[in-house]
């Protein structure tokens, strides 16, 4: 068992030369300073001032569609992404960087998101440990979202289906309340562990991610565990997929996950 830890707009108004016939006689007219009291000065002021709470305003109002012209700091600054799953996610028994995790780093610096990636999967976790560990590594790693993809040790060892459940959703609660975006990565199970158990085991992820409002991966061997070609796909174990194999998983993944980092 190892952790990796990798890593307003202005509107322009035209205006218009008007031409006024010049009359033979010009009125002058001359105000001295002492004219200028009373109901005329009056006047004169509330214009001004009229005209100050005007541009007052237009400041206001240009810098209020500034602010929602530009993209918010959420959405444009860099994100941390904690991974915190099982050995599908740890790379057991593949060579290093060949995972579906190491393969979404890659991704990302490709699609140039600012994101780091901690990967604080562990082979043969449980949603049990998965719960027991998240606590501290929010608070060491403080990420922007969190990937949950656990689950599939708790049915190979035949625990409580309600046990698995309660133990993701309040794993995402904990990753929420930390003011982090939440992802449940689903897994399916053999048609020889029963049809019921089977179904009821693949529909908690959907219940969880549901209820708690996180984003969901239906299934996370799609494309691989259910592919005509799955017997090349798996290691001898028949558990663990093949390097060949990673490169789908990252596909299910990530097309879940692009407008979720966003």
């Amino acid at each position: 068992m190892a952790v990796d830890w990798q890593r307003c707009s202005w509107k322009s108004m035209s205006w218009r030369i008007v031409k006024v016939p010049v009359e033979s006689e010009t009125e002058r007219l001359t105000c001295s300073t002492e004219m200028m009291t009373g109901s005329l000065m009056g006047w004169i002021l509330a214009r001004r001032k009229s005209r100050r709470v005007a541009l007052a305003h237009c400041s206001l109002l240009a810098l209020a569609a500034l602010a929602f012209a530009l993209p918010s700091a959420a959405a444009t600054g860099p994100r941390t992404l904690l991974v915190l799953g099982d050995s599908l996610s740890a790379e057991y028994g593949l060579a290093r960087g060949s995972g579906w995790v190491a393969l979404l780093e890659q991704r990302l610096a490709q699609d140039k998101i600012p994101a780091t990636v901690v990967n604080a999967s562990i082979s043969g976790d449980t949603t049990s440990g998965g719960r027991s560990r998240l606590p501290a590594l929010l608070k060491q790693v403080q990420p922007s979202h969190v990937l949950i993809e656990l689950g599939g040790n708790d049915a190979l060892r035949g625990l409580p289906l309600q046990m698995t459940k309660d133990n993701l959703a309040t794993m995402a609660r904990q990753a929420k309340a930390a003011g982090a975006r939440v992802m449940i990565v689903g897994m399916q199970l053999p048609p020889n562990y029963g049809a019921r158990y089977g179904q009821e085991f693949s529909q908690l992820f959907t219940q969880v991610a549901h209820d708690s409002g996180a984003a969901l991966v239906p299934f996370l061997l799609a494309g691989v565990a259910d592919s005509p070609q799955a017997d090349r796909l798996f290691q001898p174990d028949r558990i663990h997929p093949t390097a060949e194999a990673h490169p789908r998983m990252l596909a299910n993944v990530w097309t879940v996950m692009k407008p979720w980092l966003h």
